[in-house]
């Protein structure tokens, strides 16, 4: 196994759990790929470096089946899921409770209910044909009609078709955001349908004492079958490896081209060159002297905030990013993780954690334009920061080399690379190359801590093995 994002742990531990011998390669010398936790302003301030919140790993069949609770994982929920604000005072805010989120948005409860709702009603069943998208039959077949006909259409058409009011529209516009896609591309809605349905569903937590601690679970369940891991170990060529019975990559489609250049068949390397990988992100962490001072003072209790006004200013930021440019007043995604977890930060303390789009390889610094954003709906949070630390689209490609030009998402999502990830192929894990597999977030599902793109390479291997 080379790489020890959670794709490629989740597929050690499966293979391992089938008796295979596994030795996990990982080029730096901590574990974890995106699952990374680190003192980065003061000490006693815990930062997640890349991942922070983790809907996908409660809804996961794979990290069910894995039950990491075993292994000392432990997660913490905020009072909510995740806010919006619309202006200084005025906030749309989703809680675990649907009926208490639609209770709040008044006469757009019903169709948040309906359109949001309807994806948590659809529960595992719904999530794990979703996360298993080349299924055949797939486990929820009218759920996913009835999802489709709304998700597979833009975000825009739909939120303002579906909702009256700001608070509903600039929450779903918010959630669509996360696709890293113009939210006029096709399927944006059904990103914020998903991720809206879990908030109501298993909810947005984050993981207790940092991201990391899902990675050490699972190296724990890892060892303790057996498995062996190994940091400080990069691979610059699968011929390094032609001892063992299989390969897999938990790397995206330019680094495979480039370690298994000389066994790939040409045409397949060239389709892996052509992969596009989507925008960056621009992040900085905050240690802070106390919590965000928000206008609306229920965003206080949510784990995650959306910050960047109304649904239009939502979409005009990500058309910017989408065309090359770097919005002036950027969509940030920012995470208060001390709100539900006491361990980020020294007692009365809390961390900030955020990040804004920017395209593939920027190096442009945003961190005024991500502080302007949220001092505009939290007057006074300039005044909260005791440290700050920032990193642009090249610091995070050098701590995670799967994150090509600052791109968190393993390659842009849009619908063409949704059917075609990273080729098309009714068994995309699998290369030309007898032996050798593919397990990174390039390939289906996609992006996010899920481990099921690892779940999937793993079954492909032992169905050939």
């Amino acid at each position: 196994m080379v790489g020890s994002g959670p794709n490629g742990l989740v597929a050690a531990i499966r293979l391992a759990e089938a008796g295979q011998r596994v030795v996990v390669l990982e080029a730096a010398d901590q574990l974890g790929g995106g699952l990374r936790t680190e003192e980065l302003t003061l000490p006693g301030f815990r930062h997640d470096v890349c991942s922070s919140v983790h809907p996908l790993a409660l809804a996961s069949p794979a990290f069910r089946t894995l039950d990491l609770a075993r292994d000392g994982l432990m997660f913490a929920h905020p009072a909510a899921a995740y806010g919006h604000p619309v202006n200084e005072r005025t906030a749309g805010v989703a809680y675990h409770d649907l009926d208490r989120t639609a209770a709040e948005l008044g006469r757009d409860g019903a169709s948040w209910g309906r359109i949001v709702g309807g994806v948590a009603r659809g529960g595992e069943r719904l999530v794990d044909a979703l996360l298993s998208p080349l299924d055949f039959p797939p486990k929820a077949p009218l759920a996913l009609v009835a999802y489709g006909s709304v998700g597979a259409w833009p975000e825009r058409w739909v939120g303002r078709a579906a909702f009256r009011e700001e608070p509903a529209r600039a929450l779903l516009a918010g959630l669509a955001a996360h696709s890293m896609l113009s939210l006029t591309s096709l399927t944006t809605a059904g990103f914020g349908m998903l991720l809206g349905g879990l908030a109501h569903s298993v909810g947005w937590p984050v993981a207790v004492g940092g991201s990391q601690s899902i990675a050490d679970a699972l190296v724990a369940r890892l060892r303790s079958l057996g498995g062996e891991v190994v940091t400080g170990h990069r691979v610059t060529s699968v011929t390094e490896l032609l001892r063992a019975s299989n390969v897999v990559l938990d790397l995206t489609p330019r680094q495979v081209a480039e370690v298994a250049r000389e066994i790939l068949p040409t045409g397949y390397r060239k389709r892996l060159e052509a992969f596009r990988y989507g925008p960056g992100v621009f992040k900085v962490d905050w240690a802070l002297d106390g919590p965000v001072p928000w206008g609306d003072e229920r965003l206080t209790g949510a784990g995650t905030v959306h910050v960047c006004g109304t649904a239009d200013e939502v979409a005009l930021s990500e058309k910017l990013t989408a065309a090359g440019d770097h919005p002036e007043r950027p969509y940030v995604l920012f995470v208060q993780a001390s709100a539900a977890d006491s361990s980020r930060a020294p007692a009365g303390k809390h961390t900030g954690w955020a990040y804004c789009h920017v395209p593939n390889g920027s190096r442009v610094d945003m961190t005024e334009r991500i502080e302007a954003q949220i001092e505009r709906f939290a007057p006074g949070f300039k005044d909260r920061i005791l440290a700050r630390h920032t990193m642009d689209t090249a610091a995070l490609e050098a701590h995670n080399a799967n994150e090509v030009g600052g791109d968190i998402a393993g390659g842009a999502s849009d619908w063409r690379q949704f059917i075609a990830r990273p080729v098309l192929s009714r068994s995309p894990w699998v290369t030309p190359v007898a032996g050798l597999y593919l397990c990174s977030s390039s390939t289906p599902p996609g992006g996010g801590v899920h481990g099921m793109g690892g779940w999937h390479a793993a079954a492909q291997v032992l169905a050939r093995a």
